[in-house]
């Protein structure tokens, strides 16, 4: 009689050092004579678990504290050396020098907009040094240091829409704004701990292309806003002539970037320098000629390093006295808190996602759980100091990924060299697809330091030198950028433009999509874009956060209703790669909608709610690049031969061993099947020998 034995349970949670098929009993081999089998199955066990073996689906109350951010520091740990080393590469000039001015030219527009709205409580220094302090600390410290931390739009609105509210109170309003920051750690800490950022699953490029629209909006609308505060006389006619030259001659420079013209030291210069030099020409341009007479409002700034000076002359501290407020409003400062919590959550991790995004051939882990804590000691400390309160940028993130891209020249297999389109248009026939990105921290905590460096009086000189039409310049321009690669903008274009002139290839050309759907699609984000935008033009706009956490329920409980599977695969998808988005256990969506993310389920299985992520140790640099080249492939593109190399050198030994374990682990399989065979003829024949 054959015994019965319960089957191993096999490994861990991302446990890689060993290897147990399902149905061995551990401790005897594949040629032991002993070798007996069990047939088990269960309906509890998760989704990609070992068939045969018994594991208990984990509840959804069941928290495992810290394992998210223990988890986001196993992964990135290996690749902290390496992140300086990477350095040595020159695509990191460019994405320095691009980064500090793409970073603070429009900080120092929302500085204006503050300034004006908040009566000089936060000005040009406050600022600054916000975008330092954000710099610095995820240069240093994250698991996602190609994220751009700073003050963004949002932050902005939020920040004068509670000194709307507050100052009829007679509070003290920098008090008072330390609080929130202060509850805001607490409550980013309990979700950092309570590994929150495992939602991100649900999150796709629905309500991601919805808030990247709005900030776009809220960049469009300061521009107005600016030169609306300009008057109506010369100044203001000059300053409008201004901007729009600033935001041309910036378009211009972006387009031959992108185009066929000159040699490629020329396109790379003028697409990486392009903007920051028009700022500076048209700063000096309006010193020319009869325009000298003209008196344009510049930007206000203050003594190097020192807080902006109120009106009668006083300046504060760097440390707020957060005690000098009631009691009362130390309480009343919660329900903002938790408003603030929610947009950085979900503001930073976008940025996080989109910086992260499915056209990037990233190499090295994300850690999203351990850059949320983070967040929360940045948002405490800089309620501490005054300053707004710094988070991921939107468009800069994604922008400081694209610069530190290596590229090549790919032709397009959709297009004919002998085609009347490819001889009148030959840009189209080729594109630029990266191979590669220089993942690193050194441009990042570098342009943080020249961030630190405009703080000191020379350079503070030169700032107030700068015209406000040349601000709304900028702002226009950034509004732009973050309109043309936004996929709202490339539905309503694809809508807009004739089908018979519409690439096959394109992918919302597809027979199975109708159009109708299509237009149902945007016109759901133009409803959430619009909700959004119109509650951060009343009073109460402090609760827009609500409006854009919204949008994740929309997409999961509503949008499944109105369009099939198959529609919600073409029009939507997940954000990031299925290997950035391991550190929070997969996408969810591209789990039921494509191979790809049945693939990132896969990836993830070994987790359970409350993990950060799959793979829970034994994560290192040969291993995190073959999880890379395989699962992202189909998104990264074509890789160089020297990057092929490289990652097959450094995977080579952890793929032979892996190959070799599987194919010792079939001959068992092979040679367990056989015995079974032969013990059923043998048991046949007994059969038949006692009738």
């Amino acid at each position: 009689m054959a015994s019965t034995t319960k089957p191993d349970p096999g490994p861990g949670p991302g446990d890689s050092s060993s290897f147990t098929l399902p149905g061995l009993i551990p401790g005897i081999g594949a040629g032991a004579g002993g070798l007996h089998t069990t047939n088990t199955t269960t309906d509890d066990r998760e989704p990609g678990a070992v068939p045969g073996t018994k594991q208990r689906n984990p509840k959804w109350y069941k928290i495992h504290l810290f394992r998210g951010m223990i988890n986001d520091l196993r992964r990135r740990a290996p690749y902290y050396l390496s992140d300086w080393t990477d350095a040595w590469n020159y695509r990191v000039i460019p994405a320095t020098v691009y980064m500090y001015f793409a970073n603070i030219l429009p900080a120092l527009a929302f500085s204006l907009d503050m300034f004006t709205k908040t009566d000089r409580m936060y000005g040009v220094n406050e600022v600054l040094l916000a975008s330092v302090l954000g710099a610095v600390v995820f240069s240093l410290l994250a698991c996602q240091p190609l994220v751009i931390v700073g003050v963004t739009g949002p932050i902005t609105v939020f920040n004068y829409t509670v000194y709307d509210i507050m100052e009829p109170t007679g509070t003290n309003y920098m008090a008072f704004m330390c609080w929130i920051g202060l509850w805001s750690l607490v409550f980013h800490w309990i979700l950092a701990v309570t590994n929150s950022c495992n939602w991100l699953r649900y999150v796709t490029r629905f309500p991601c292309d919805i808030f990247g629209f709005y900030v776009a909006f809220i960049y469009l609308q300061k521009g107005i806003q600016v030169l609306e505060r300009l008057g109506d006389a010369e100044p203001f006619y000059l300053s409008v002539v201004v901007a729009l030259c600033v935001f041309a001659i910036a378009y211009i420079c972006g387009e031959l970037g992108e185009s066929s013209l000159f040699n490629h030291t020329v396109r790379v210069f003028l697409k990486d320098y392009g903007t920051p030099l028009t700022a500076v020409f048209f700063t000096g341009f309006v010193h020319f000629g009869k325009m000298e007479n003209i008196h344009l409002d510049n930007l206000e700034v203050s003594k190097a390093f020192f807080p902006t000076p109120h009106e009668d002359g006083w300046i504060r501290g760097w440390f707020i006295h957060f005690w000098d407020i009631p009691v009362g409003h130390i309480f009343l400062a919660i329900p903002f808190a938790l408003l603030l919590t929610i947009l950085f959550w979900f503001d930073h991790n976008v940025s996080s996602l989109i910086a992260q995004g499915t056209e990037f051939p990233l190499r090295k882990p994300a850690g999203f759980h351990w850059d949320l804590f983070l967040l929360g000691l940045t948002t405490g400390v800089s309620g501490l100091l005054g300053i707004p309160f710094p988070n991921g940028l939107i468009p800069q993130a994604p922008f400081h990924t694209a610069s530190l891209c290596v590229t090549k020249v790919v032709t397009n297999d959709d297009t004919d060299a002998d085609s009347s389109e490819a001889k009148g248009h030959p840009a189209e026939s080729y594109e630029y697809k990266p191979v590669s990105v220089v993942e690193q921290r050194v441009s990042n905590l570098a342009q943080g330091l020249l961030t630190l460096g405009t703080m000191t009086g020379p350079l503070l000189v030169v700032l107030h030198l700068i015209p406000q039409g040349v601000l709304a310049g900028l702002f226009f321009i950034m509004g732009y950028q973050a309109l043309a690669g936004n996929g709202i903008t490339q539905k309503l274009i694809f809508l807009f433009k004739d089908s018979r002139l519409t690439s096959p290839n394109h992918p919302l050309n597809n027979k199975a999509l109708r159009r109708s759907r299509v237009w149902l699609f945007v016109i759901i984000e133009l409803i959430g874009f619009g909700a959004t935008f119109a509650i951060t033009q009343t009073v109460a706009a402090v609760g827009f956060p609500v409006f854009i956490f919204a949008l994740i329920p929309v997409r999961a409980v509503l949008l499944p209703k109105w369009l099939s599977k198959e529609e919600l695969a073409a029009l939507d998808g997940p954000t990031a790669s299925p290997f950035t988005m391991e550190s929070v256990g997969g996408s969810y969506w591209s789990a039921d909608e494509g191979e790809e993310g049945r693939e990132s389920r896969r990836s993830s299985s070994g987790g359970d709610e409350g993990s950060g992520g799959g793979v829970l140790g034994g994560y290192g640099p040969s291993s995190a690049a073959g999880k890379n080249k395989s699962k992202n492939s189909k998104v990264a593109g074509e890789k160089s031969a020297e990057e092929l190399a490289e990652l097959g050198q450094s995977s080579r030994l952890s793929v032979g061993s892996g190959r070799s374990s599987l194919r010792r682990g079939s001959t068992a399989v092979d040679e367990i099947q056989q015995g079974q065979s032969q013990g059923q003829v043998h048991r046949r024949a007994h059969h038949q020998a006692g009738r």
